[in-house]
């Protein structure tokens, strides 16, 4: 990645708290370089657009752009972006004594077991889900 994306944002050092109010520190400390914060392979890393409702649960809702990064190694548990039979996806990967499943997070849907002899691939783990309020 070029500095030509190089965007700096301010970054109040002073918190904002989610339960009762307190006063704002009106002093700017630092800068938030976004791509510094959310992409630690920028080589490894890329955006992908959510469609459907299956990982709601998880917080990820239709529309929502997530940053996805093929270095970083899928464990048990990790929301992934995999290649399964041609078709993209993104699920929560679980490897059980009974073999590997995608698991959604959304009570209309079942998990989905993958045969050894099927074509999956993992392509990277999601590590941010960026949603507008």
């Amino acid at each position: 990645m070029t500095d030509t994306y190089k965007i700096s944002l301010p970054l109040y050092t002073c918190p904002v708290m989610a339960g009762f109010p307190s006063p704002a520190d009106d002093y700017v400390e630092l800068e938030l370089n976004l791509n510094e914060y959310l992409i630690q392979n920028p080589a490894a890393t890329f955006c992908v657009r959510v469609k459907g409702n299956s990982m709601e649960g998880a917080n990820i809702k239709a529309g929502d752009i997530l940053l996805v990064d093929r270095s970083k190694p899928a464990v048990s548990g990790s929301v992934v972006v995999a290649v399964l039979e041609g078709e993209f996806t993104v699920k929560r990967l679980a490897w059980t004594e009974k073999g590997t499943y995608l698991i959604p997070e959304h009570p209309g849907y079942e998990p989905i077991y993958i045969p050894e002899d099927s074509e999956f691939q993992i392509w990277g783990v999601v590590t941010y889900t960026i949603h507008k309020q």
